[in-house]
Order: C-alpha cells, then sequence, then structure tokens
C-alpha cells in the first residue's frame, strides 16, 4: 500500500512536467524528512521508465529557509535567555521563582507568538509593523495577569533590529515566498504551522503549488479516530474500518521488564527473518532503556535518530558531581562519587585512579571524617598516593570560587579551566559525547562573551543545568538496521516493520510541555498551539504511520506499579471500531512472520545480523495470546552453597559465629565471600556509637574505681560523670545530639552505682575488662572480647554491657544455643555464669541465661566444631534465616529471599 502512495506522488509530478523530461530540475519537493527522498526517487524513475532521470530539488523547508542568507545576524538562545532574565531577575515580579525555567518557557511563547503573526515580514520595518499591529488589537482584549504578562514582555523584547531564530525563519521563509518562480510538490501527514502555512499561501501566489496530505490521499484512515474522538459513536459501526489483523497487533504487558523483552525478543525475530529496516516508534524512554540494554546483550546495536539530552549522559553527570561536590565542601558521598567517575584524572593510569578512591574512602570511612577539603588534606598527610589528587582538587576549587559574582561566560570559562585541572577534559576527548560537550560549552562561552549580567555561583549552575537539558546528542557512528525514532520522525516513511514502544495512555498521546507557569488558558488566551492541537498533530502522525506500513507491533503496560494501566486513547478507539466491524480486538500473538528469509539473504548480502536465530519457544514465552501474556524468567531458587575446605575460615569470631547459627548463607556471604558492607563515615550519633561510649566510659571508671565499696556515693557520681564527658567530648563537638544521649546516659549513674554496690555486696569484685581471647577448637580457632570479668574466690562471671532493655535481652536468651555470644564468652574464661547487664532508662538489671551456662558452654564449642567440620565436608549453607534476622541482613538482596519465597 505505502508504494501506491510514491506511485501517485511520482506520477503526479511527472504529468506536470511531462514537457520537460527526463529533467525534472525545474520543480522542488518538500519532504518531511530526507528518509523520504529515496522511495521517492526511485518511484518517479519507475513511473518515468526513461534510461535517465534528473531528479527534482528534494529538501526539507527548514534547510530551504537556512539557504537564504540574511543581513543582520542571528541573536543566539543562549544571549536571548541571559536578556530576559535579567529583566526578571530586575522587576523581583516572581519572588523566589526558579527564574531560569521561567525564562526557558518564556522564550518558546515569544517564537510561538512570532509564528503567529498575520503576515511574513520580510525585513525589521515590516515586522515591527506586523507586531504594532497584533500589540493594538490586543490592547482592547481582556487578558488574564499571565497572558498579559507574556504579551506585554514579548512585545517589548521585539523592538530592535536583531533577529532572533524565529524572526530569521520567518523572513527567510518571507524572501522564499517572493522568490517564487518553480513548481512546488508538499507532502505532508499533518498541519503545519500558522507561519508555514502562511508561507505555502505566500509561494501559491506566484507558481504552483500541489499539495501531497495523506489525510486526504487515505481517507480511510485519516477519519478513524477524528469522528469517534469527536463523539460520533453512532456511527461507528458503519464506520469503513480497515481489516488490520494481518498488519497490526498489540500486546499488552504485566511490566516494564516484561515489555521490554517482549519488544527485544520480537525485533530479534525480526532480524531473524531477513528484515532490515526496522523501527523502534519510542514513547516510553524508560522502556526504551532497558530494550536497548537487551538487545545490545544479544549484540544488536541500536541507531537513535532522537538521541538523548545532555543531562542524562555520563559526560555531563561527572561536571553535575564536580559542582556538587564544591557546592557542597566536598561533603564525601559527593566527592567519593565525583572520584568514582571514569573522566576525572583521566590522565592518570586506570591502576593510580583506582588506588587513589580506594585508599581515600577506607580512610573516610575509618576516621568518620563528613566533610571539607582541608580536613581531608589533614588527613592524608602520611598517604602519599593521596597528595597530588587531593592538592589538585584544591587548585580546581580556587579556580571556582564560589563567593563572588561573575559572568556566565567568565564561569564557563573557570569551569574549563578546573576541567583541565582535574583531567576531565582529557577524559571527555576520548569520547564522542564528551567531546560534543567540550565544543557546546565552548560556543555557550563565545556567545555569551558579550553579556555583562553578573550571576552567583548557583544561578550559573541552574543555568548550566538547563542547558544541558536542551541539548541532544546523537550517535551518529552506529549503523544497524534497527532504528529508535519518534513519532513525527516517521512522516511519509515505511519500514519493513515497526515497533510502537511504551503506548500506554500516560505517553500516547505524549504531553505537550504546555508549561509551569504558563499553562493552555495562558496559551489560549494568546492564540497559541495548545495540547489538543499537539494531540491532533500525534493522531495524523499516528494514522499515517499505520496507512504506510504493513507489519506493526505495539507494546504497553496494562499494570504498572502494581496500578492497571491504560492503552492509548487513540489505539483503544481502533482496536474498538475494529472488534465492532471484524470481530479482531488486534491483541493476541504477534505480527506472523515467513520463515523465508528476504531477497538480501538469499544473495548472500545479509549483515551480520542475519546470523541471530531463535528458539520459537523462547519467543512464545514472552508473547503468549490472550490474556496469558507471561516472560518466564529462571525461577530462583533457596541458595544453600557449598565451599571447598580450603575457603572455609580457620578462625571464627562470636559475631560471625552468631551470623552462623542465625543464617548459614548469612556467613557464607559475610565471613567466605567476605562481602561485609563497608563502615559508613558517621554523620549523627547512632546508638552503637552510644553503646560504645558507655563501654569505654565503665572501663576506665572501673579501673580508677575496681572497687566502689568504701567511697561516697556523690564522690563516685562525680567521677563517673567526668569521665563520660571526657568520653562524649570529641562527639560534643561534632553533633549537638550528642548532648541527648550524654543526658540519657546520666540519668543511669545512680541506678548503675548502686547495681555495682549490690554486685559487690553478694562478693563479687572487678578483676578485668576488654580481655581478648583466641582459643584453638578441634579444626577452629574461636575468637573475641569480653567486656568485663567478675570473681568471687575460685568463681568467675563474664559480664557483657547492653544499652537495651532487660525484656529483649531476656527473650534473646530464651532458646538455648540462639544466641552464643554468653556462652562462647564463658567457654573461653572457664566461666561457672555469664550475663548481660542491661543499662536502659535509667534502670541496670542483670540478665542472664535460664539453662546450665558451663553446660551451654561445652554445647555451643561442640556444635561450632561439628559444623565447622561439615562445611568442610562440602556441606550446604542454606539461606535460611528468620524474619526477625532477614529484616536487617544486608545479604538479603544477594539470597534474593523475596523472590524465592514467593514461588
Amino acid at each position: 500500500m505505502s508504494s501506491g502512495f510514491y506511485k501517485t506522488v511520482a506520477k503526479r509530478i511527472l504529468s506536470c512536467h511531462a514537457q520537460d523530461l527526463p529533467d525534472l530540475r525545474g520543480a522542488t519537493v518538500l519532504l518531511p524528512n530526507y528518509h523520504v527522498a529515496q522511495p521517492l526517487a526511485q518511484a518517479l524513475s519507475a513511473a518515468a521508465n526513461l534510461p535517465a532521470l534528473l531528479l527534482p530539488s528534494m529538501v526539507t523547508l527548514n534547510d530551504w529557509a537556512q539557504s537564504i542568507p540574511l543581513a543582520a545576524p542571528v541573536v543566539t538562545d543562549s544571549q536571548r535567555s541571559a536578556l530576559l532574565y535579567q529583566q526578571l531577575r530586575k522587576q523581583q515580579w516572581f519572588g523566589q521563582a526558579d527564574l531560569w525555567s521561567m525564562t526557558q518557557e518564556l522564550l518558546v511563547l515569544f517564537d510561538e507568538l512570532t509564528h503567529t503573526l498575520s503576515t511574513l515580514p520580510s525585513d525589521a520595518e515590516a515586522f515591527a509593523a506586523a507586531v504594532q499591529q497584533v500589540y493594538q488589537a490586543r490592547q482592547n482584549t481582556t487578558l488574564q495577569l499571565e497572558a498579559r504578562l507574556v504579551f506585554e514582555l514579548w512585545h517589548a523584547m521585539q523592538n530592535g533590529d536583531e533577529l532572533d531564530a524565529a524572526r530569521a525563519y520567518q523572513q527567510r521563509l518571507a524572501k522564499l515566498a517572493a522568490q517564487a518562480a518553480q513548481p512546488l510538490f508538499v507532502l505532508r501527514t499533518s498541519d503545519w504551522d500558522a507561519s508555514e502555512q502562511r508561507f505555502l499561501d505566500e509561494y501559491a501566489r506566484r507558481a504552483a503549488v500541489e499539495v501531497f496530505d495523506l489525510r486526504e490521499m487515505a481517507p480511510q484512515w485519516s477519519g478513524l479516530l477524528r469522528d469517534y474522538s469527536a463523539g460520533h459513536s453512532a456511527g461507528l459501526r458503519s464506520q469503513n474500518v480497515p481489516p488490520l489483523g494481518d498488519r497490526l497487533r498489540l500486546f499488552a504487558a504485566t511490566s516494564l521488564e516484561q515489555e521490554a523483552r517482549a519488544a527485544a525478543m520480537q525485533v530479534r525475530r525480526w532480524i531473524a527473518a531477513g528484515k532490515r529496516d526496522i523501527a523502534i516508534v519510542v514513547q516510553d524512554r524508560v522502556a526504551a532503556r532497558r530494550m536497548r540494554a537487551l538487545l545490545e546483550r544479544a549484540q544488536v546495536l541500536v541507531a537513535d535518530e532522537t538521541g538523548w539530552t545532555f543531562d542524562t549522559l555520563s559526560v555531563s553527570t561527572v561536571l553535575d558531581r564536580w559542582l556538587t561536590a564544591l557546592q557542597s565542601d566536598f561533603y564525601h558521598h559527593d566527592l567519593l562519587d565525583l572520584l568514582k567517575s571514569p573522566f576525572i584524572f583521566a590522565d592518570m593510569a586506570v591502576a593510580e585512579r583506582k588506588a587513589v578512591v580506594y585508599r581515600l574512602e577506607q580512610l573516610l570511612r575509618k576516621q568518620g571524617m563528613v566533610a571539607g577539603l582541608e580536613k581531608f588534606i589533614t588527613l592524608a598527610e602520611h598517604e602519599t598516593v593521596l597528595h597530588q589528587p587531593l592538592a589538585r582538587l584544591r587548585q580546581a576549587a580556587m579556580l571556582l570560587e564560589q563567593n563572588r559574582k561573575r559572568t556566565l561566560a567568565e564561569w564557563l570559562e573557570a569551569l574549563r579551566e578546573s576541567l583541565n585541572v582535574l583531567g576531565i577534559d582529557t577524559g571527555l576527548q576520548q569520547d564522542e559525547a564528551g567531546q560534543q560537550l567540550l565544543r557546546a560549552l565552548e560556543a555557550w562561552q563565545r556567545e555569551l562573551a558579550i553579556d555583562e549580567g553578573r550571576y552567583r555561583f548557583a544561578e550559573w549552575r541552574r543555568w548550566l543545568a538547563q542547558q544541558l537539558d536542551t541539548q541532544t546528542y546523537r550517535d551518529s557512528s552506529i549503523d544497524s538496521p534497527v532504528r529508535f525514532t519518534h513519532l513525527a520522525a516517521t512522516r511519509w516513511r515505511t519500514f519493513d516493520a515497526v515497533l510502537l514502544l511504551g503506548c500506554d495512555a500516560d505517553h500516547l498521546p505524549s504531553v505537550a510541555d504546555s508549561g509551569r507557569w504558563f499553562n493552555d488558558a495562558v496559551r489560549g488566551a494568546l492564540s497559541l498551539p495548545t495540547r489538543s492541537t499537539h494531540a491532533t498533530r500525534q493522531s495524523d502522525d499516528l494514522l499515517a504511520l499505520l496507512a504506510l506500513n504493513d507489519c506493526v507491533l505495539v507494546t504497553w503496560q496494562k499494570d504498572r506499579n502494581g496500578e492497571q494501566g491504560l492503552l492509548s486513547p487513540y489505539l483503544q478507539m481502533l482496536c474498538d471500531q475494529h472488534t465492532l466491524t471484524h470481530g479482531d480486538d488486534l491483541t493476541g500473538i504477534p505480527v506472523p512472520l515467513s520463515p523465508t528469509l528476504s531477497r538480501e539473504r538469499e544473495r548472500g548480502q545479509a549483515s551480520r545480523y542475519a546470523s541471530i536465530t531463535l528458539d520459537e519457544r523462547e519467543l512464545h514465552a514472552c508473547l503468549a495470546a490472550g490474556e496469558a501474556h507471561h516472560v518466564e524468567l529462571p525461577q530462583a531458587v533457596r541458595p544453600a552453597p557449598s565451599v571447598t575446605a580450603e575457603a572455609v575460615p580457620a578462625s571464627v569470631s562470636i559475631s560471625a559465629y552468631n551470623s552462623l547459627v542465625a543464617c548459614p548463607y548469612q556467613f557464607y556471604a559475610r565471613h567466605v565471600l567476605r562481602l561485609n558492607e563497608l563502615d559508613e563515615v558517621q554523620e549523627a550519633i547512632e546508638k552503637r556509637d552510644y553503646g560504645d561510649r558507655v563501654h569505654d566510659i565503665l572501663r576506665r571508671f572501673h579501673e580508677c574505681y575496681p572497687q566502689v565499696s568504701g567511697h561516697p556515693a556523690d564522690e563516685l557520681e562525680a567521677s563517673l560523670r567526668r569521665i563520660s564527658e571526657e568520653v562524649f567530648a570529641d562527639l560534643l563537638q561534632q553533633d549537638f545530639a550528642a548532648r541527648a544521649w550524654l543526658a540519657r546516659w546520666f540519668k543511669s549513674l545512680p541506678a548503675y552505682l548502686e547495681w555495682q554496690a549490690e554486685n559487690e555486696a553478694q562478693g563479687w569484685r572487678y578483676a578485668e575488662a576488654e580481655s581478648a581471647f583466641d582459643w584453638q577448637l578441634e579444626g577452629v580457632r574461636l575468637r573475641g572480647r569480653i567486656d568485663r570479668l567478675d570473681v568471687r574466690g575460685e568463681e568467675k562471671l563474664v559480664l557483657d554491657y547492653k544499652t537495651l532493655d532487660a525484656q529483649k535481652l531476656s527473650n534473646k536468651l530464651k532458646e538455648p544455643g540462639e544466641d552464643v555470644q554468653l556462652a562462647c564468652y564463658a567457654y573461653a574464661h572457664e566461666a561457672a555464669d555469664a550475663a548481660f547487664v542491661s543499662i536502659e532508662n535509667g534502670k541496670v538489671r542483670l540478665v542472664g541465661p535460664r539453662h546450665d551456662v558451663p553446660q551451654l558452654a561445652q554445647l555451643n564449642a561442640e556444635r561450632l566444631v561439628q559444623v565447622m567440620g561439615d562445611i568442610r565436608r562440602n556441606a550446604g549453607l542454606p539461606a535460611n534465616g528468620i524474619d526477625a534476622v532477614c529484616g536487617y541482613c544486608e545479604m538479603r538482596g544477594l539470597c534474593r529471599k523475596g523472590e524465592w519465597l514467593s514461588v
């Protein structure tokens, strides 16, 4: 069917220039894009049936307009943006609003207002007259405040001879129309902008113009959605809907992953069937990212016509990390994120860079340093490997001093100098996107050299972020039969196969950015295009795509984050009409493909992609009919790894033994694979820090007072308070919240001294604290450190301080062998008894096991020997922790309990 449209165009052009054949250079054809040139040229050659044919000029309207020279220079968008921002900042109309965002939005509205002028002004005088005419007409019109503000600002900014992009485009179109001498043929699928339509009208007054509009050439398609959306449901049954079952199918996915996998699978199947021009029309960029990753994993590269804004690329992420680190005084997370970028210090060897990051991270986590580059430099005084990188960071930071205002060009120059110091520019030069980014920074600096406005660091950084959000990177180095594109870029294009990705109601029609500050109501008041205009254009482009292509698969998510999703209203209307007319709702098995390969493959000219094959069962697992859409993923199972005897740890700490009892897989991950989490830099005091300080306080106190009996209570409490303040001193300087923890401890001082006196009255005497042990058992060593050991004659009592409620501690000891800490301490010191000392909420209580401690200690030791022996003999280490253990386990993501538990 698509070739028929091109034949119609070709025959009409040839009939109009029959007397000029074989020379068609006297005609011009306006194309929606240059991809249309080849099929049109082929259709012209086939219809002419001549040995040779000189083709007409085929060009897009924008490129044709750009070929017209102008006398005055064109002001760049960056210059306009800076000028408007300064005016908004000076007037202070919007308080603390994001003025850069507002500036960008206003410039878009200004350009649209310029395009709505009733004439095409060919010079500055004509433009001024047209603006004044519109201004006088609006003076007597009631406009809401926002619309009046936009209109007045637009009018004020048009005073002058400077050309912005919109004015320059209008003048070029006016000159083109004035020079009209050749017949003009136009291919389109939807309405043009107002200024472009006026150009066409002006051109038609001087030369012949013929428009080939697919909406008129394929009326059975163009009326499908418009009549239905207008509420003409009564005529729906009689609507002549063409049968689409052989060319269009819809697949409803139950998740993002399933949609991406199904789409990738269908593309691979199309490639295996010999299709060499496959378009993926992206509506959902998130699904596109995942689909691209899946295709690249299958060694299928994807060409991208749409591109990605720079703010989504890693090359601009390193800029953001650098400026964030600078603005946060090198907060440790920001600094480490920066240093882990592959672009920084690119002039150093990779091994050196990794060594710098690793050593600095270990140092910061160990010392608990939160922020401050100068503090880091002092901390790394004895770390030679860190001296040069930290010095370069200091030098680069001095270039971007934040306490002064600069012009945008000066900020950009300082940024580029800092990138040079940090070796980031070297890294960016090695990346194609990085090269484009450096060129963009250089261009902005050059364009803004004449701007004299001065900006704070935060203002400039917000400007830079917005600039990166407006610039697009396209990778032109990939040559692939598969391409990402967007709906507007498919106008008049034909493909071997089309996949419309992410066609739910949230993405099709895509919402035109009507603005954060100035919405559709403002646009309507100013006679500007609104969301409905944008939606109508998408509807026309969608129907044109379906009319031109006979192998289309639509994917969408019927379930999104646990909520039911809706199909695009356009496609839902189409499905409803098709169901009423043909009894087929277009869902189910995707477009059937012929198992035979294309003629190119038969001739041996297929690319490397032709070797991709698919198991039919693999495809149907992804694309099942009806409601049974389901992607078969490998089922997760409860892990129970075993290890070789050589990998079994020879020494086990008390905490490792507790981990082994709580969950063998946790022990395996932590102590065999050694995947323990790195210590976090403590930014605020946690319960663990409080407990450590209490342990240290009591150790120091009992070194001074091994026995409290015989000392006045006020003396003991004063001494305990003094020691406590000394131990908490560094925390009090870092965090004001430390005072609350210290007050909490002070509340327990009288109770602790009272408990200690009672303990001594029972004959127990303090003997030692923080004593380490390392016992050799059969095949394994048990190591640890006890908080305190008391003696009474030949008897020994092992005590462990806990800043927990006594009931919680009692629950830990309820089941014998569940918590091994006290039993192991008792075994290591051959103690007759062991207990926790609960210090919490102004109360101190002794909490001991309910069972015989020596027997419990012996059984725990024997169990450890037996279990470690079993592990050496390849016994599995299953993930069988209870919920209370798993809730705080950092290895949960490794064992994937949430997945295999639901199987």
